[in-house]
């Protein structure tokens, strides 16, 4: 049965903005002592939050000061001012709900900040006005469940209506523990982290629609 209500991550879902953060990220961290790669950040990094990475860094023999985070968060922002794009044909998926009147929102665990930044270069900051929930303002993170569940009780649908889509194994954790179905963003066709949390995975946001039962609509 279709949903009732479809929740979206921001990063790598609805804009292109994780190519860019993991670009800083390498670079910041080359600075920091530490060598990784574009692979390595995308594979451990992509939808988790800044305390966490600062964390798991500082454990993989990175040099960084106690204001690493807000560091890099200055840094990152920067970078995504200078331009992010849509991520392709996510503009006519949410054009294509519209026209069915099925409700959508965003779930991050990015800032209002940053998806200002992000969401503001491409007419989507105003389209999910009222309907934007960040783990900054919720108070609670993917993988917990609990920023999904938020946003559920927040557009007034039962978690049980509700589909998530996701680029991150973080995301797709978060949806699993939530009891949401999830459907895995991997344009790159890698998802075995998201399919290991029970997401139904694709690569191509043109086929969105029908994955979520509106075939024929």
């Amino acid at each position: 049965m279709p949903p009732k209500l479809v929740i979206f991550d921001c990063d790598g879902v609805l804009v292109d903005s994780e190519t860019v953060a993991n670009r800083v990220l390498v670079a910041n961290l080359a600075r920091h002592g530490l060598a990784i790669t574009i692979e390595d950040a995308e594979r451990n990094f992509v939808g988790g939050t800044l305390q966490t990475a600062f964390e798991d860094l500082k454990a993989m023999g990175a040099d960084l000061p106690d204001s690493w985070g807000m560091d890099y968060r200055t840094e990152l922002h920067g970078k995504l001012r200078e331009g992010v794009e849509p991520i392709p044909g996510v503009i006519a998926v949410l054009d294509r709900l519209d026209a069915l009147g099925v409700p959508y929102c965003v779930a991050s665990n990015g800032s209002d900040e940053k998806m200002a930044i992000t969401l503001g270069q491409t007419g989507l900051w105003e389209r999910f006005e009222g309907r934007r929930f960040s783990a900054k303002t919720v108070g609670v993170a993917k993988p917990d469940p609990g920023l999904f569940l938020a946003a559920a009780k927040g557009m007034g649908v039962a978690p049980a209506d509700c589909v998530v889509v996701e680029d991150s194994a973080s995301g797709a954790t978060a949806a699993r523990r939530a009891e949401m179905p999830c459907l895995g963003y991997v344009p790159k066709g890698d998802g075995g982290a998201l399919l290991a949390q029970g997401a139904r995975l694709f690569t191509d946001m043109a086929l969105l629609p029908d994955l979520l039962g509106f075939a024929d609509a």
